[in-house]
């Protein structure tokens, strides 16, 4: 590996069935288009049949024998995750790669999902947890599988400490909330990888500060910051760097966390960095990982 990791590192992916939530835009398209490119079988994810298709449209006029599926999935929706989960299993091939991407960022006025938890927590962290969970079969069955995990470095804001409120009715603070989902996403990695051991590799990226949609819902003063620091974030493509590294590095360390080098690791070519400390406390990854299993009723057969 060269000093400054690109795209044009990533490994032959060929035979590789790799799925990728949230791929309909932004950094998951991108990471999408890559892997690919590199010769993998992608399912692209989204929350309706109409942008995947499109996503898939635009990947295939780029890369006309790209290997590009889709599937239907709304995280926030337990029972969309359990059909999107039974329909990959139903053709009984391995995964090799679960990229979990998708999510919501700072959402103005506190939101419910159809199951009666706040929006930002049952989409960042319910979901993806219970994704996860019931494609462990199909993980399982692969030689090295490896499950990517998309974080933030707003997971070190707010004194990370323990997530011991998951529904925020009294105090919704919409950074606040979404920097602790991305903590409760390192933590989550963290644990995933000490309960599977050496059956599979659970690493963790943030893309830094990227130009995504992820800005059109957030709060107001949220989006005046994106305006303002403009000139030190980085496109959705490179963006997606970080995941890719994470996806695709062949001595990846288990629980890694993948970011930008440069500028408080806003921007620039990926590289291994560091959590916060709290997201390296074993005691607090097995709690949350418990608290999950409660919540979900989801447990892992691990």
């Amino acid at each position: 590996m060269t000093s400054k990791w690109t795209p044009a590192e990533v490994p032959s992916q060929a035979g590789k069935r790799i799925i990728v939530t949230g791929g309909n835009s932004g950094i998951g398209w991108y990471t999408a288009l890559e892997l690919a490119r590199a010769g993998a079988q992608v399912t692209i994810a989204s929350r309706s049949a109409a942008k995947g298709e499109d996503a898939a449209r635009r990947i295939g006029a780029i890369l006309p024998n790209a290997d590009v599926r889709t599937g239907v999935l709304n995280l926030s929706d337990p029972a969309s995750v359990t059909a999107f989960a039974d329909t990959w299993l139903a053709d009984g091939h391995p995964l090799d790669t679960l990229i979990n991407n998708a999510g919501v960022m700072g959402l103005p006025k506190r939101k419910v999902s159809v199951d009666g938890h706040e929006l930002q927590f049952a989409t960042n962290v319910f979901g993806p947890y219970r994704l996860t969970a019931l494609l462990l079969p199909a993980l399982l069955q692969a030689l090295r599988p490896r499950v990517v995990t998309v974080a933030s470095n707003t997971h070190k804001m707010f004194k990370p400490g323990p997530i011991t409120d998951f529904e925020n009715k009294a105090n919704y603070v919409p950074m606040q909330i979404y920097a602790k989902t991305k903590l409760a996403n390192v933590l989550f990695a963290r644990e995933l990888q000490n309960r599977a051991g050496n059956r599979l590799l659970s690493t963790i990226a943030h893309p830094g500060g990227a130009r995504t949609n992820l800005f059109a819902a957030t709060t107001f003063s949220t989006k005046v910051a994106g305006l303002l620091t403009y000139p030190l974030l980085q496109d959705a493509e490179h963006g997606a760097w970080p995941t890719l590294m994470a996806a695709t590095l062949p001595n990846a360390r288990p629980g890694g966390y993948y970011g930008p080098s440069k500028i408080f690791e806003l921007r620039g070519n990926p590289k291994e960095t560091t959590t916060a400390p709290y997201a390296d406390d074993p005691a607090a990854a097995r709690a949350l990982f418990d608290d999950l299993e409660h919540i979900t009723g989801v447990h892992y057969d691990l």
